[in-house]
């Protein structure tokens, strides 16, 4: 039998080559074995509690594997989060939430974690909604800021902590005003709405997918986004935006999505990217979700994911700075001043 040629061993190789990378790829794809616990460190009902639900079931289909909803809220999202920090890095805990609020734990002196610690996986960006109770007399946002000036920290507006949406809004609106209000927090964004619908205060800004009900039910009313930009709310019609009545106006997208600690296995973070930027970017249910509830449906991963979130979590960290609610400087623990 004649000798293989040097061309026809080195397509010897090439092939075995092909066929180890192939099968490499194939036992790198993890499939879990058992559920897996996704902590997510607000209230049930709220906005991370309701995308969190949505996304989850379609990882579920992809994995075929259960992930069970673990709520536990408690000190503004930090004490979910530190659950899922400090849980065994087997891949089984997963945290979420929105990015800003991510990124202003150390800041804040309530957790030592930064972005750079997470492996993110963004689902939609939120926008914040200036809602009032409809007994109130308020008709548009000019009306409510001229109220908020003639009484200065005496209007109650409901949000779900200091590190909230609802509470980053009106760090935005107190700073292109100057308006001062009384804050009323709760343990999540659906408590803070029920109680705008019910009276308990006059105001919240909570975020649009939390209101969303409420408004189109006319329990609420909303008198504009906190951004330059409306907002089409599917079965209400245009919300308008805050700049409408306050020229120069503007805000960064807040993003949602699953948060997985860094030194988990490699597989873990590979398979969830891949599903991710395959069939998450696809979601028809998360596409519906964002139609009904008033969010921008906006899938990313890895360093974008990092990169469009910077902008949001710069703001929110500075202005809890300026509004003395941070315990350090946030260019001390990594996040430049905008």
């Amino acid at each position: 039998m004649s000798k293989p040629s040097p061309a026809g061993l080195a397509r010897r190789a090439a092939v075995l080559t092909a066929l180890t990378l192939a099968t490499t790829c194939v036992f790198a794809q993890w499939k879990p074995t058992r559920p897996i616990n996704l902590i997510v460190p607000w209230a049930a009902g709220g906005s991370t509690d309701q995308v969190t639900r949505v996304a989850a079931l379609e990882m579920e289909k992809a994995l075929g594997q259960t992930i069970v909803i673990v709520n536990q809220p408690g000190a503004s999202g930090a004490i979910g989060t530190k659950s899922a920090l400090d849980a065994a890095k087997d891949g089984y805990t997963w945290t979420a939430g929105a990015a800003q609020d991510l990124g202003a734990y150390e800041t804040l002196g309530s957790l030592k974690t930064r972005m750079q610690d997470w492996h993110l996986f963004l689902s939609v960006a939120n926008i914040q909604v200036i809602g009032v109770n409809p007994s109130s007399p308020y008709k548009d946002a000019k009306d409510l800021i001229e109220a908020m000036k003639a009484k200065p920290g005496k209007i109650t507006v409901a949000t779900a902590g200091v590190t909230s949406a609802g509470h980053n809004a009106m760090d935005f609106i107190s700073k292109a005003t100057g308006v001062k209000y009384r804050e009323v927090s709760y343990d999540g964004g659906n408590p803070a709405v029920v109680a705008t619908v019910s009276g308990e205060t006059e105001v919240t800004t909570q975020l649009a997918v939390e209101q969303a009900d409420m408004i189109r039910g006319k329990r609420l009313r909303a008198l504009a986004t906190v951004s330059d930009k409306p907002l089409e709310l599917e079965g209400y019609g245009t919300i308008p935006a805050l700049s409408a009545q306050v020229p120069g106006f503007s805000a960064p997208p807040n993003y949602f999505g699953i948060f997985i600690p860094k030194g988990v296995p490699d597989d873990v973070v590979k398979t969830v990217t891949k599903i991710w930027d395959e069939q998450i970017t696809k979601s028809e249910a998360l596409m519906k979700y964002a139609r009904q509830r008033g969010a921008l449906f906006s899938p990313l991963s890895g360093e974008a994911a990092q990169q469009a979130v910077k902008p949001a979590v710069q703001a929110n960290a500075w202005n809890l700075f300026a509004a003395g609610k941070a315990k350090v400087s946030p260019d001390t623990v990594g996040i430049p001043k905008p």
